[in-house]
């Protein structure tokens, strides 16, 4: 039991009643200039999440545009039969930046940028726990998008397609860089989504209202939370196929060559693992805006709640198990076929659940007919006729008549666009009140909604009869004498309608978004959640008791009561930024954690890591190693202020609890982030494995390959022992640093620390050397290429894994870490025997597995 659990047992937190006592006048005033943001040039390196939201979701919005002006060129060159308005080549650059960007920069970090918003504001914290974090995901992913973007003006872009298959993008049918764009920039920027993930992950079980237990989280915090999770594991699948996928380009690795060992289905089976999770990722976000926005439009709380929650937990676990569904003409055995057919069905299930719940809650309450009630029914329409197609290709004849035709081009679209763009749209009138002096006009949103609702029916409803018909995907012209003509010129003419309306809305957005004001036009739709709460830069005044799912409905006095300061931590008692970070069930109250401010190395960081990715991509090996670097050292100096250590042992937070402002252990948020990294970590090691053994049933007499030996099993043990003793080290340095609590200096943990970096490099030079010395070697089979991978993985932990020792041993010597304060020591350590398990499994598959089947 916790110090701060035993001074609150026994006590209820509903029995905190609101503080009446008036709160000190300069209280407010201290609590608004340590949340301001900074001025002229340094605004940039603000990190409010109430900021860093909406820059996001601006850019995610802007990318959005860019995107459909590239499906306005091809609308435009298929209008008409033998058109001759743009040729070949830059019409397949266009397509595939066209699906890249709507699905890598636009649909996940557009959701991903509302959660950054939106969850402090829904649990009442004063921001999510790492928001340097979030704001260099933000940075990272902008510049590199735009980036990413501008090739094309420069006729660099990809061409293969958003989804990149081999052998068409090997390094022999498409030479030049412009697949590398691709490659660096979408791993890049995967990169960035991940660390949003762990943001997400993090803040909605730990910084939530006290009193806000799992059964009281709005269904959208609880989108957030499996959202991030499926994130968790499933981006790594495309990271990985990536990276292997640039080592075929880069060294000519034969992953993917059959001549060499390799499969071309092996990116298939990486990316589709990732691919069609990510519908789902990028769909489930949206149900929670629909599902925070119908009760408010009924006036009623959501009908069946606990069973939405179930719905939405078994739509993330299904969608794991669907990825062949886009395989089924690949020749995969029938048994095969008939399993992801049946899950591909069976994932229909919980999306019906929410839909039933959507339309019981309408029918239960007294509908008003906003703006954003006629987006949820346009989504609820328009899914629901893509979740019905979706169904048909499910079906393995059906799907082998219309694979890579219009009609699967229509199906993802009313998917994607109706399942994710139409509550978009309504979440962005919906929640503009909390971020504008204004809303947006209610008689343009209806103008607004009913262009798109039109326009989108008619751009794609006719491309399910244009693919019934024949009309084949990725072309950028066709015979007149087919008859396609009429059908392309009706969609032409829906998109074109569609981009009118979206051109009103940013009318809209510029006559009434205006921003960071501090002034709210109020809770406009007399919602029930915390988020219309009255706020400021630091969110709540004070961070209130949460008694119910509704509590603005249910606790008539929370919005006074919270602005007056009556509850939790109406000040900033540690002088600084502060939030209370609870249990991760019933939300408790643990601790107070001091979080950073604005910081120019947060923003630099970005921008030389996205360099460092661009000098990659253009061969600027040098300069790309110089801004990785530049990159290291500013992620370092922003760590290094991060945690300066407890300013005060003990604060009260109101109510007659004090809570500690430094924990150590599980109980550390930083902790969680730690175990959520290694979650990623894990599934690309295991994706990598995958990779292996997929790769051995394409050989399975060839394993290795004839005239290669394995090395000596005495290699592998010797490896296996440096690993080992690395990991007891780094033990004993644990186990030294409990008895040291606050003495002056120790050396004894620093030696540990340095003697565990040579041991633990020590093994992975033993590994490669023993591979190296049989003569085997990465270019010439896929054998080679993947054994020489899942070492080049573990030397990239043992290269961060050394970083992070020498930063614990320069915390050690700043006097900054102690048997009580070693937060960094403890990331460090778990992150090392993480290192260790992953090492030995590898070695055991490289060295026995061979052996077994032979």
């Amino acid at each position: 039991m916790t110090q701060t659990e035993s001074r609150t047992k026994g006590n209820r937190l509903e029995e905190h009643l609101p503080n009446s006592t008036p709160r000190p006048e300069g209280e407010l005033k201290e609590l608004e200039r340590v949340w301001r943001p900074p001025s002229g040039w340094n605004y940039i390196t603000v990190v409010n999440n109430t900021y860093i939201g909406v820059f996001y979701v601006g850019a995610a919005f802007l990318f959005f545009i860019l995107a459909g002006i590239l499906a306005l060129v091809m609308r435009t060159q298929l209008a008409v039969p033998e058109n001759d308005l743009i040729g070949q080549d830059l019409y397949n650059q266009l397509f595939t930046m066209h699906g890249t960007i709507m699905m890598f920069l636009f649909a996940v970090p557009a959701v991903e940028a509302m959660g950054v918003y939106l969850l402090p504001n829904m649990q009442a914290a004063r921001d999510l726990p790492f928001p340097r974090l979030s704001a260099y995901a933000f940075w990272a992913y902008f510049v590199g998008g735009l980036v990413f973007f501008s090739s094309i003006f420069f006729g660099l872009s990809p061409k293969g397609g958003w989804f990149m298959y081999p052998p068409l993008t090997s390094y022999e049918f498409s030479p030049g860089i412009n697949a590398d764009f691709w490659l660096l920039g979408i791993g890049f920027i995967e990169i960035s989504a991940i660390a949003g993930a762990i943001e997400i992950i993090v803040g909605v079980l730990r910084t939530r209202a006290p009193g806000q237990s799992l059964d009281k989280l709005p269904i959208y915090a609880w989108t957030m939370l499996i959202f991030a999770g499926m994130i968790v594991f499933a981006f790594p699948a495309v990271i990985l196929a990536t990276a292997l996928l640039e080592l075929e380009r880069a060294f000519h690795w034969p992953f993917f060559v059959a001549e060499k060992g390799g499969s071309p289905l092996l990116w298939q089976h990486l990316f589709w693992f990732f691919g069609h999770p990510e519908v789902y990722i990028i769909f489930l976000p949206a149900a929670g805006f629909v599902s925070m926005i119908i009760p408010t439009v009924a006036q009623t709380p959501l009908v069946a709640y606990r069973l939405v929650v179930v719905a939405l937990l078994a739509t993330g676990f299904f969608s794991f198990g669907l990825w062949v569904h886009h395989m089924f003409t690949t020749g995969l055995p029938q048994l095969s076929l008939s399993f992801f057919s049946a899950a591909s069905m069976a994932v229909s299930i919980p999306s019906g659940i929410q839909v039933f719940a959507w339309i019981a809650t309408l029918a239960a309450g007294r509908i008003q007919l906003n703006t954003p009630a006629l987006f949820v029914l346009g989504f609820m329409f328009t899914f629901v006729l893509g979740g019905l197609t979706g169904v048909m290709v499910a079906m393995v004849p059906f799907d082998w008549q219309v694979h890579d035709t219009y009609f699967v081009v229509a199906h993802f679209h009313y998917v994607l666009f109706g399942g994710m763009v139409f509550p978009l749209f309504a979440a962005f009138y919906y929640w503009i009140p909390t971020a504008s002096a204004r809303p947006l006009s209610e008689r343009l949103g209806r103008w607004v909604f009913g262009l798109i609702f039109i326009g989108f029916n008619t751009a794609f409803f006719p491309m399910h009869i244009t693919g019934l018909v024949g009309m084949p995907r990725r072309v950028y012209t066709y015979p007149a004498e087919l008859g396609w003509d009429t059908l392309n010129m009706i969609s032409t003419a829906g998109a074109f309608m569609i981009a009118s309306g979206v051109l009103l809305f940013v009318v809209d957005l510029i006559r009434n978004f205006r921003p960071f004001t501090n002034k709210s036009p109020g809770n406009v739709w007399n919602a029930g959640t915390l988020e219309w709460l009255p706020s400021g830069n630091y969110q709540t005044r004070s961070i209130p008791i949460v008694t119910s799912r509704e509590p603005l409905w249910d606790q008539p006095n929370l919005p006074e009561d919270v602005e007056a300061g009556r509850y939790f931590l109406p000040g900033a008692p540690t002088g600084g930024r502060e939030t209370i970070v609870t249990s991760p069930v019933d939300a408790r109250p643990q601790y107070v954690v001091q979080m950073p401010g604005p910081s120019w190395p947060t923003v630099l960081a970005a921008v030389f890591t996205a360099g460092c990715f661009l000098g990659l991509t253009v061969k600027l090996v040098v300069p790309a190693i110089i801004s990785g670097l530049i990159a290291i050292v500013m992620v370092i100096w922003w760590l290094w202020e991060t945690d300066p250590g407890p300013t005060a042992e003990e604060i009260d937070i109101g109510g007659g609890i004090r809570l500690p402002t430094y924990v150590t252990g599980p109980m550390s948020h930083s902790w969680w982030a730690m175990v959520v990294l290694i979650l990623v970590g894990g599934t690309l090691f295991t994706t990598l494995i995958f990779s292996y053994f997929f790769l051995w049933t394409v050989n399975p007499g060839a394993w290795p390959p004839d005239g290669v030996e394995l090395p000596s099993l005495g290699w592998s043990a010797l490896a296996a022992g440096l690993y080992a003793s690395s990991s007891g080290v780094i033990w004993l340095a644990s186990a030294l640093l409990k008895r040291r609590e606050r003495k002056g200096p120790w050396w004894g943990l620093r030696l540990l620390l340095m003697a565990a970096v040579p041991l633990m490099a020590g093994g992975l030079a033993v590994d490669f050397n023993g591979h190296w010395q049989t003569g085997l070697r990465p270019e010439e089979h896929s054998y080679g290429a993947v054994v020489y991978t899942v070492m080049s993985v573990q030397g990239v932990y043992v290269a961060t894994l050394t970083l992070m020792a020498f930063y614990t041993v320069a915390r050690s010597l700043a006097g900054m870490l102690d048997g009580v304060h070693r937060v960094t020591f403890d990331n460090t350590m778990l992150f090392w025997h993480y290192m260790t398990a992953q090492g030995l499994v590898g070695l055991a598959i490289i060295h026995f597995f061979p052996r077994l089947i032979g």
